[in-house]
């Protein structure tokens, strides 16, 4: 008898990497494997709105992800795959109306009609501000671009799930599965309410609208509290658009989300158990039926330790193709009905989830919780918590704190170290691909065009059409950006840190002792010792930054912290104006040989020699070795997970540099 089986969700990988020629090349081989839609993972000059021969996309081209800057490279990323049978997400957020624009432009010179097309870009500029740090432009007129794309999508591309809402970085960024739904399910009402308030929107459009807003999450290892999170999304959303925006037809109220796992719990220390962790961490998207994830993308084992592999991509998409096809997953009903446990649980969450969400509406809505820093705040206290639980063994990680016996991986100890190293010649060629392609191109038009862009932002108009006719006559992503820049200017996001504080209890003996050496110290330099904690580079993740910073104060020390996104010589003057006494930088894009490099240089240049500098970040140990012949005084990777032992190592250098 032949059973009948749900139909599949989709299986992507994130991938993107060196050139666009390189990333077509992964996309098709993988393509071949089985997997049934595409993810696109662009560069950080990309996701920031800068060409690959500006400034500051020096060192960071084709680092994660793919460098896109013009037509011509997003034709090459997708030659040879049809656009009109291709499902493809793009993790794309402030720049997302020019990039949708680039792909909506390449599809019409396949021959592709735009109707036909399916996919979506992530747009969720929320969570830049509180995690990843990839916004441009401040909340409100990111908003306007966001309705944009939606308003655009919904009437030309009725297949496009126009915004995803991220909870799945928030997750990263340390949020509880509280702060999850809360803060997710907040950007999302915030976007609906201003799109309800500004276009004028008829009610039948308003529906569809709702209906096409998608949502992309994360998963942990807390397996039955995962699973239960899942489904009081499923229920929440469709109260939410039932209630507070009158969504009568079901079918538009469904929540409709893709996931990818959680990569902050991945370790460096014996990270083949990150293959057991991806597993399990899958389940709870695709095990219950009721709010099974549309589509899935999986992390590899390595990426703790630098850029994945195919072989490792391949691993990962073995794992959802044997969930698939292999089990019997997808015969059944929902098995979680009528369990006790979980109602409870789905309960609870939702109950503290409303609550949550009465705070942002206390404080006016999603821009004013974001611009006062509420949220981030909220998110730096919690990803302090995680992290101390960790340093003092509460929560187990096998492998990290516990169970930290046992064999060296083979897996880590081939020649390539077990990741895949960027194409060093990747970087060259781009800047010389843009470079000509600017030269050849009809640059009266392209004046001609930038000049109506302008117009039409500063106008208040859609800008997607205009956007359109600019890709398809060459204009680069670094000029639609500065475009944009103009008309609304650059936001700096709230760090989070002011309100951060940890309670070092009376038994943390090795703070104590920590406290007193930095009163030593204060008193060998008659004023407390101060510490520069820096984003050099485009790289948003800032978790890592924020908790030394965050520790570094209640140690004792002075802290200057800006946020992310510093140049070297923005830094370099920081440390001058501040006299500060060590300099801490966090690199995790690959760009930290680059640099680091310019900032010892310009330290050097302005006798700033003698002021010690540490890194943190996701670094080979080859690129460690390289970092300490060049005067770095220490260099901290994921496996040191201790702030505390951190912290006692910065003392350490600050004390030996200023005896």
């Amino acid at each position: 008898m032949t059973i009948l089986k749900d139909k599949p969700w989709l299986i992507r990988t994130y991938a993107g990497h060196s050139s666009a020629e390189a990333s077509n090349g992964l996309y098709r081989e993988n393509l071949k494997k089985g997997q049934t839609g595409l993810s696109v993972a662009f560069d950080l000059p990309t996701q920031t709105g800068y060409d690959s021969d500006h400034i500051l996309s020096k060192g960071e081209v084709g680092k994660v992800g793919v460098p896109i800057s013009h037509i011509g490279n997003m034709q090459t990323l997708f030659k040879k795959i049809p656009l009109d049978k291709m499902n493809t997400s793009m993790t794309i957020n402030a720049p997302a109306a020019w990039l949708l624009a680039l792909y909506i432009a390449t599809a019409e010179k396949q021959g592709v009609n735009r109707k036909n097309l399916s996919g979506t870009t992530q747009n969720d500029i929320t969570k830049e501000y509180l995690s990843r740090g990839t916004y441009i432009f401040p909340p409100e007129p990111s908003l306007k671009l966001t309705s944009d794309i939606i308003t655009f999508t919904t009437k030309e591309i009725p297949k496009w799930n126009p915004i995803n809402i991220c909870s799945y970085h928030l997750q990263e960024a340390g949020a509880t599965p509280e702060q999850e739904l809360s803060f997710a399910l907040a950007t999302a009402i915030g976007i609906l309410e201003y799109l309800h308030k500004s276009n004028n929107i008829e009610n039948s459009l308003f529906e569809k609208i709702v209906g096409r807003i998608s949502f992309f999450v994360n998963s942990g290892m807390k397996l039955i509290t995962e699973t239960s999170k899942m489904l009081a999304f499923t229920e929440l959303w469709d109260e939410i658009c039932k209630k507070r925006f009158k969504v009568k037809d079901e079918k538009y109220r469904r929540f409709r989300y893709g996931m990818q796992v959680n990569s902050l719990g991945l370790t460096e220390l014996q990270p083949e158990n990150n293959v057991y962790r991806i597993l399990i961490q899958m389940l709870p998207v695709v095990i219950s039926k009721k709010s099974r994830a549309r589509a899935v993308q999986l992390p590899a084992w390595n990426e703790a330790l630098g850029l994945p592999r195919p072989w490792d991509q391949q691993w990962s998409l073995r794992l959802q193709q044997i969930m698939s096809l292999e089990t019997d997953l997808l015969e059944f009903e929902d098995i979680f009905e009528g369990s006790k446990v979980v109602k409870n649980k789905v309960k609870k969450l939702k109950d503290s989830t409303y609550k949550e969400l009465k705070t942002i509406d206390k404080f006016g809505g999603l821009v004013e919780a974001i611009e006062n820093g509420y949220m981030k705040s909220q998110l730096v206290k919690s990803q302090t918590i995680r992290q101390k639980n960790i340093e003092s063994s509460t929560q187990k990680v096998v492998g990290v704190n516990c169970h930290i016996e046992g064999e060296k991986s083979p897996l880590v100890n081939s020649v390539d170290g077990g990741f895949m190293k960027v194409d060093e010649n990747a970087e060259k060629k781009q800047i010389q691909n843009v470079k000509l392609w600017k030269e050849k191109r009809n640059n009266k038009e392209v004046k001609k065009l930038l000049l109506e862009l302008s117009e039409k932002a500063k106008m208040g108009q859609n800008i997607m059409e205009i956007s359109i006719k600019c890709a398809h006559e060459g204009i680069t992503t670094g000029e639609w950006s500065n475009v944009m820049r103009e008309t609304y200017g650059e936001y700096r996001a709230p760090t989070g840190i002011v309100s951060s504080h940890i309670t070092i209890k009376d038994k943390d003996d090795n703070y104590k002792i920590l406290q007193k050496k930095i009163n030593k110290i204060t008193k060998n330099l008659k004023r407390r010792p101060k510490m520069l904690v820096g984003k050099p580079g485009l790289d948003g993740h800032s978790n890592g930054a924020e908790q030394i910073a965050v520790r570094a104060r209640d140690t004792g020390f002075e802290v200057v912290y800006d946020g992310i996104r510093s140049t070297p010589e923005q830094l370099v003057a920081a440390a001058i104006e501040e006299g500060v006494h060590i300099i801490g930088l966090s690199i995790l894009s690959g760009s930290h040989i680059h640099l680091v490099s310019n900032i010892m240089n310009l330290l050097k240049k302005n006798d700033l020699s003698k002021v010690p500098v540490i890194v943190g970040g996701i670094i080979p140990p080859v690129d460690e070795k390289k970092l300490i012949a060049n005067g770095v005084k220490a260099v901290f990777t994921p496996k040191d997970f201790k702030i505390e032992q951190i912290m006692g190592k910065i003392v350490e250098i600050v004390m030996d540099s200023y005896e």
